[in-house]
């Protein structure tokens, strides 16, 4: 009985870790903000045609009062993670504030951008890299 307790906890384990490996696989954008990975940009895309998907918003809250401010690559992940369940290729335009208390939070930072859909081909330069 032992045994097989212990031969279930460690497959259990083993099928944790593998799928663990599975999900940090690194995912192919169209376009990708270098500074932070992932495809949301502070200004507009204009070196291709787009069509807007839909406002996006976000929303990061601090951990207690002693954790440090969300920084711009976690609030832009944040905004991608929602663009990216309405179909988008990217954001554009985003924008977030300071962070502000409010009564569920310790401090809690709101970030807004365009979520676009590419329509057009990528430009020859950026294709040839």
């Amino acid at each position: 009985m032992v045994r097989k307790l212990v031969a279930a906890a460690l497959l259990a384990g083993a099928m944790t870790v593998s799928g663990g490996a599975a999900a940090k696989e690194k995912k192919a954008f169209v376009v990708v903000n270098e500074d932070v990975g992932v495809p949301v940009f502070a200004y507009d895309l204009t070196d291709r045609p787009y069509t807007v998907v839909g406002e996006v918003k976000a929303g990061v809250r601090k951990g207690s009062v002693f954790s440090k401010e969300a920084s711009q690559e976690k609030i832009y992940r944040e905004l991608w993670e929602r663009a990216e369940k309405m179909g988008a290729d990217a954001v554009v335009n985003a924008k977030y504030g300071d962070s502000h208390v409010s009564a569920f939070s310790w401090g809690k930072t709101n970030a807004t951008g365009t979520a676009v859909k590419f329509t057009g081909a990528a430009p020859a330069a950026a294709a040839g890299q």
